[in-house]
C-alpha cells in the first residue's frame, strides 16, 4: 500500500478511536502533533517504525476501552455470592 494512503488510513482510524477518549486528555491534539512531527520522514526504516508506533497506540487504546467497559460491567453487576 502506498505510504501516504497507509498513513491517512491510520490517522482516520486513530481519530475515530479518539472520539470516545476523555476530552481532558486532548487525544486528537496529541495525535495531530505526532503525525505532524513525523511528516518529514524519508528513511523507510523510520517510517515503518512510526507506523508500528501508531499500531501500538491503536492496540493500547482499544485495550483501555475494553478495560473501561469491563470495569463498568463489574460495577453494574456485582458478583453474586
Amino acid at each position: 500500500m502506498d505510504l501516504r494512503l497507509r498513513s491517512i488510513a491510520l490517522y482516520k482510524e486513530l481519530h475515530r478511536l479518539g472520539r470516545e477518549h476523555d476530552p481532558a486528555y486532548n487525544f486528537h491534539g496529541k495525535l495531530r502533533r505526532l503525525f505532524e512531527k513525523n511528516r518529514e520522514l524519508t528513511d523507510p526504516v523510520e517510517i515503518e517504525r512510526a507506523f508500528q508506533m501508531c499500531e501500538y497506540i491503536k492496540q493500547e487504546t482499544l485495550a483501555l476501552y475494553s478495560l473501561r467497559k469491563y470495569r463498568h460491567l463489574r460495577r453494574v453487576y456485582p458478583p453474586s455470592s
